[in-house]
């Protein structure tokens, strides 16, 4: 990119800019790295011994941080430092390549509409009456099925699957290898099965069960503003119900979210988290990596489900939840504290009962 200076940087994170504002970068680095072209983000007073390793004029740092005694030229202050690296990532962003127009080798349903100012890349496949809204683009190897709709401004990576009479709002991202409105898991047998006795009984007894059938989703997947859906995961849709993504959710690589899942707004999904069909999950709710839901139930809203737990019934509004299974984050410490005592607690236990068998096998003497 061209380069800008350290005043115009400074107004585009909307933050304070000390020293010699003409000076210009293109880039930012780590400050061990950083270059005469770059800012170095020493946003912490951990990094600051790393500045004299690099070379750069002007770094972004912490507030109150003495850099003229640090030997730059020029600083960004930055009060709020992983906010501010989301501006300074925007500003030096080096997005996708794509030319402007639709690639001779896209195809293209006749009844498909088409927004002004989309960009369709090499071999995309574009369904019956689909349509893209205004400023989207979409990069080589996506399919769009029949009936989909997608709003203006998406960004669509490479490999990306949307199934039929998906629907998604405006400033969407997927990235490379998403897929979007595949049919759900949902599988029933003749008489009950295996599954449906340990649900009932808590054991299984049948040696032999009926094969299992389809249950075919005919609803699809609807999905709000400014999501974001990470690379190879994949959002199931409903059996009669949607799949409901909420405006402003963003779910990483490798999700798996079951049919009819209820997702609120602004969401945040982390990787290889896995959502079991027909569960709700409110506003405002994070899911650490590998978090597993069960299905069928429900999660409120401003909750935490820390990494690798697994969460099997409904958990409330504004709680912390943690373990397999999982419980309020402050009984898992105290029951991991708990357990880490244990070892201790048996050793002494031991110690106690011996001296008692050895008091009772040798009584001693007696007149």
């Amino acid at each position: 990119m061209s380069s800008i200076s350290i005043a115009e940087l400074a107004a585009a994170l909307g933050a304070e800019a000390l020293g010699d504002g003409d000076i210009r970068v293109s880039g930012a680095a780590e400050p061990g790295a950083a270059g005469l072209e770059h800012i170095a983000l020493a946003m912490q007073p951990a990094f600051a011994a790393d500045l004299a390793r690099g070379r750069a004029r002007a770094a972004i740092l912490w507030p109150g941080a003495d850099w003229q005694g640090l030997g730059l030229e020029a600083a960004i202050v930055a009060p709020r430092p992983r906010y501010v690296l989301a501006g300074v990532t925007r500003v030096f962003d080096r997005p996708p390549e794509i030319a402007p127009g639709i690639h001779p080798s896209a195809a293209i349903d006749p009844s498909a509409e088409i927004g002004e100012g989309a960009a369709i890349g090499p071999f995309v496949f574009i369904g019956p009456r689909v349509r893209i809204g205004p400023g989207a683009r979409i990069l080589s190897h996506v399919s769009i099925a029949e009936d989909a709709e997608i709003g203006r401004d998406a960004l669509i990576l490479n490999g990306t699957r949307i199934g039929a009479r998906v629907r998604i709002g405006d400033r969407f991202v997927a990235q490379p290898g998403v897929a979007i409105g595949a049919d759900g898991f949902s599988f029933v047998t003749p008489t009950p099965g295996h599954v449906e006795e340990a649900r009932a009984t808590g054991a299984v007894t049948a040696e032999e069960q009926d094969a299992y059938v389809r249950i075919n989703s005919l609803g699809a997947v609807v999905i709000g503003d400014d999501v974001e859906v990470g690379a190879n995961s994949c959002i199931d849709r409903g059996t009669v119900a949607d799949t409901t993504i909420g405006d402003g959710t963003k779910i990483d690589n490798q999700v798996q979210i079951g049919h009819n899942v209820r997702v609120g707004r602004t969401c945040l999904i982390c990787g290889q988290a896995g959502i079991g069909g027909s569960t709700v999950i409110g506003d405002r709710v994070v899911l650490a990596g590998r978090a597993a839901l069960a299905d069928h139930i429900r999660v409120g809203s401003n909750v935490v489900i820390t990494g690798n737990t697994g969460v099997a019934s409904h958990v409330g509004d504004n709680r912390i939840m943690a373990g397999y299974p999982a419980v309020r984050l402050d009984q898992h410490v105290e029951m991991y504290k708990a357990l880490r005592r244990l070892p201790r607690v048996l050793a002494r236990l031991e110690a106690r009962l011996g001296g008692v068998q050895k008091g009772v096998s040798n009584p001693g003497t007696s007149d």
